[in-house]
């Protein structure tokens, strides 16, 4: 990531390219395009936010590795409870290189700080996640 400029130096504009492209790498095209499909008028500023902010001047800083924001994502969202996040980060994990063993031990760590019920929880969407993960490389 040596000609990356910083996001005080980047354009908004460029912000959302860098952003747009993490966001196809960690989560895969198939995905955001379906996102980007599904969003109306109403959605358009959602979206905009997301890809500049969260994937392009979050993700797209040098500080941490993209294995190691999912790492923390993981973590963050199966606290929050947000199954649908969880199952899309999931993806994203292994996308970035996390095994479902490593997975498995950030949800059993979330167990023991965040409580069982957000662990249990978690683990019955990381099986969904990884039961429609393996359903597409099938076919």
């Amino acid at each position: 990531m040596t000609d990356k400029k910083s996001a005080p130096e980047m354009t908004g504009q460029e912000m959302f390219d860098q952003g747009m492209a993490i966001r196809r790498k960690v989560l895969g095209d198939d995905y955001v395009d379906k996102a980007l499909a599904k969003s109306g008028p109403f959605n358009e500023p959602l979206q905009e936010l997301v890809t500049t902010y969260c994937w392009g001047w979050n993700w797209g800083r040098e500080g941490l590795p993209l294995r190691d924001r999912s790492l923390i994502n993981l973590a963050m969202i199966a606290v929050l409870g947000r199954e649908n996040e969880l199952k899309i980060h999931i993806r994203g994990a292994l996308n970035n290189g996390l095994s479902k063993e490593e997975i498995r031990e950030v949800l059993l760590q979330v167990g023991i700080y965040a409580g069982i019920p957000a662990a249990v929880d978690s683990f019955r969407i990381a099986n969904e996640a990884f039961a429609a993960i393996e359903a597409e490389e099938a076919e």
